[in-house]
Order: structure tokens, then sequence, then C-alpha cells
């Protein structure tokens, strides 16, 4: 691995937890403002308002994230006029799905009682449709800076792309909170937020232009035989976020059937407690997967293992790390968390924690898959598991309880493992017991005893 990956890397891991830290921000700053300035039944009308067009994001299903793949990959192998034909094609592409889904949303509101059919007191049927029409409008936005982002990522600054991603959203947040601080309404707050994405995605659009000069904004290139190409693993693609509600929602509704609310509190607690370790695990797929497509779409297989093996490892540990640190204080977070109204149950937690750390392993594995467009069988494998272990998770709630319940999960995540970790060996030209051993070999650089020189080095003044 040279100097310039691990550079990247280190820089795609602190843009990542950038990333991650905005979207906190904007969780934590955002209740107890809009609280401040609004009435609660007026936020409260707005959060169900918000969730409607959150579900406009799946319409143009998988070929932002898919289109970046490949572009990479083309890039790698120095074939910019073919990744390219990949950028107009998704262009116009994903441009005429946003335009179609507007039309069609615009449409609808028109004739729907939107209002009534929320159920809604505070906002008016004129204000909670053009709400929603400007939302809308938002979300789709995000569409094109998918692909935007991918180019940058087509050229291996991916870390800046995503920082100016990540810039652009707390941006456009702090717009709208400022809108609300100076007295905005619902409608008009929802109208600076539309306002604010248009001229983000427009810059968005000038600076990729710049900074990369053989991206074009036409259509001389695009190829319906392109979209063809890339609709398979597009589609695929939408599996994974419907895996993920199986395995979240599903689960809690197959806990409820079985026990009852009060069993779905202490599981749904217990679970997100020990998600905390997924959030990290994913920061580091997140970092890897970039590189992985560089390295494959070059046909430099060396560079593919050593990137696979190093991103299992460091999610492994990172994994273990947070499920230790959980396993020691979760009860006690639990307690205090919660007012003492859920109880601790230390046996469930190790389960749902050991959940997490065969989720580190082929989660992690599958960015390999994710990464070259090799996924169509892990997505299908992904819903068809998940689908199975929302029934199981009924069947073993009622004969176990909660312990029967996590168990499901688990069986899953052992499942998953046995297809996509021999399955990701074999695109990596890899073999079994040579990654395994190489879960345990950590380069010298990131031994104890040399991070310890390291710091000693550094500090002139340490003592041991």
């Amino acid at each position: 691995m040279d100097v310039s990956t691990k550079r990247r890397l280190m820089l795609g891991f602190l843009t990542n937890w950038i990333g991650k830290l905005s979207s906190t921000v904007i969780q934590f700053v955002q209740i107890p403002v809009f609280l401040h300035f609004w009435s609660v039944p007026l936020y409260g009308e707005w959060m169900i308002v918000n969730s409607i067009p959150a579900y406009l994001s799946f319409s143009n299903v998988g070929f932002g994230s898919v289109a970046g793949n490949e572009m990479t990959m083309l890039v790698a192998r120095d074939d910019r006029a073919a990744a390219l034909r990949v950028f107009q094609s998704c262009w116009w592409l994903i441009a005429i799905i946003c335009t179609a889904t507007i039309i069609l949303l615009s449409g609808t509101l028109y004739y729907l009682p939107a209002s009534h059919l929320l159920r809604l007191t505070t906002l008016g049927e004129s204000d909670t449709k053009w709400i929603i029409f400007y939302l809308g409008v938002s979300v789709l936005l995000g569409q094109l800076e998918q692909l935007l982002q991918s180019a940058y990522r087509a050229i291996g600054r991916y870390p800046y792309g995503t920082f100016l991603k990540n810039m652009f959203s707390l941006f456009a947040f702090g717009c709208m909170i400022g809108a609300v601080i100076l007295g905005a309404g619902a409608r008009t707050t929802a109208l600076v937020f539309a306002t604010v994405n248009v001229a983000i995605t427009i810059f968005f659009c000038i600076l990729v232009r710049r900074d990369i000069p053989w991206i074009e904004y036409g259509w001389q290139h695009a190829s319906i035989a392109e979209i063809r190409k890339l609709a398979r693993p597009a589609f695929a693609y939408m599996g994974f976020p419907l895996g993920n509600a199986l395995s979240l929602q599903g689960s809690l509704l197959a806990v409820g059937y079985a026990l009852g609310p009060t069993e779905v509190v202490i599981f749904s607690t217990a679970r997100t407690v020990s998600r905390v370790a997924i959030q990290m695990v994913q920061m580091v797929n997140n970092t890897f997967e970039p590189e992985m497509s560089i390295a494959f779409g070059a046909g430099n297989y060396e560079l593919t293992r050593i990137l696979l093996r190093r991103a299992c490892q460091l999610a492994l540990l990172v994994a273990l790390v947070v499920v230790l640190v959980m396993l020691s204080f979760g009860p006690w977070f639990l307690v205090h968390w919660t007012g003492g109204h859920v109880p601790p149950s230390r046996p469930l937690l190790t389960i749902l924690l050991t959940v997490v750390v065969l989720y580190a392993l082929w989660s992690t594995c599958g960015t390999l898959m994710t990464s070259t467009n090799q996924h169509q069988r892990l997505a299908t494998y992904y819903i068809l598991g998940t689908s199975v272990a929302c029934g199981l998770c009924y069947v073993l709630a009622r004969a176990y309880g909660l312990y029967g319940a996590a168990a499901s999960l688990l069986i899953n995540e052992i499942v998953m493992n046995l297809y996509v970790v021999p399955a990701c060996l074999r695109i990596a030209h890899d073999t079994l017991p040579d990654f395994l051993a190489s879960m345990f070999h950590y380069p010298p650089s990131l031994r104890p005893a040399s991070l310890l020189a390291r710091i000693r080095r550094s500090k002139p003044g340490f003592e041991s």
C-alpha cells in the first residue's frame, strides 16, 4: 500500500467521521431550536410532513452509487471516455427520473387533501402541500449531488467530495435554522431550505466542471446501452435498504406479536445501544470502498487483497473495542439513559453485541462486492436472510423470549458470513487460510510497541 493510498484512507476516515459528527450535530441542535421558536404541535406536524419526502430518495434506485463505482474502476484503467459516458448517461437518467417524480408529486398534491389524510390541525392544507413539495425538491436534488460527489471519487479525491457534501448539508441546515430563529413559519422555512439546495446543486456542478476538466455536461456521450448495463446492479442496490428495514422494523414487529409492547421496548433499547459499533464499522467500510474500486479497476489484485484484509482487520478491531466497552458500561448506561424504566439484561446485550461482531466481518467483506458492482447475489441473499430471520424471530421469541429473538439475528449473521466471506475472497484472489491468518498480523507501524515509541518521540517529557 503506497503513501498516497494511506493518505487517502486517513483523509477518507476523517471526512466520514466529520459526516457522522455533522449528522449528530443536526439531530441534537434542531430539536431544541425548533421547540424554542415553534410550538410543540407545529414541530410535531413538521416532523410528520418531513417524513413524506424522505421516501423520494428511492426514486433514482441505486444509479448514483453504481455509477460512482463504475466511473472509479474505468478511470483506474485510464478509460476516461467510458467514465464520461457513464456520467452523462446516469446524469440524464437521474434528471429525467427526478423531473418525472416532481411532476407526479405535484399532480398528487394538487388532487389529494394532504393535511386531512395526515390528520394535521396546526398546518393548513396549502402549507402542507407546499412544504412537501419544497422538501421533495430538496431530496431529489440530493440524487444529482450524489452523482457529482462520485465524480470526485472517480479521480481519487473522494475525501474532498465527501467533505464538500458534508459542508453543503451543514450550510443548508444552518440556513433552515436561521429562518426558524428569524421567525419564519413552516412553509417559509421549507422554501428557504429548498432554495439553498438549488443554489448548492448549481455551485456543486460548477466546482466539478472546474476541478475535473474531462467531465462535460451534455448528452452527446450518453448511451441507453450504458444504462441497461448498470440497471441490474442499480436495482440490486435497493435490496440493502429493504433488508435493513426488514432487519430493524421486521424484528420489532415479530417481538411485538410474540411477546407484547413491553418486551419490544426492552429489545429495541438494548439493540440501539449495541448498534453504536455498527456506525463505527460503516465508517470503516465507507473509507475503504473507493480504494477497493480503484485497485480492482486497475487489475491490482495484490492491493485489493491488502485493502480487504486491512478493512476487515480494522472493522473487527473497532467492533471488538466497542463491544468490550458496551459490555462493561452498557447496563449502567441503559439504566441512566432510560431513567430506570428499562431493566438492563447483560445476557441479551451480549448476544446482540456478538451479532455486531459477525456483522462487521461480512459487511466489510461485502464492501468489496458493492465497490465493484458485483453485489446482485449479495442483495438477494440479504433480503432472503432478513426475511427468514423475521419469521425465525417470532418463533424463537415465543419459545425462548427475548434471548430467542436475539438468537435469530445471530443465526442470520452466521449464514451471511458463510456466503459473503468466500465470495469476496474469490473476487480478491485470496484464500481463506491466508485471510484468517492476516487477521492476527498487524503491520509493524500499528503494533503497540511501535505506537508507544512514536508517542515517546512526539513527547520528549513522556514517562512510562
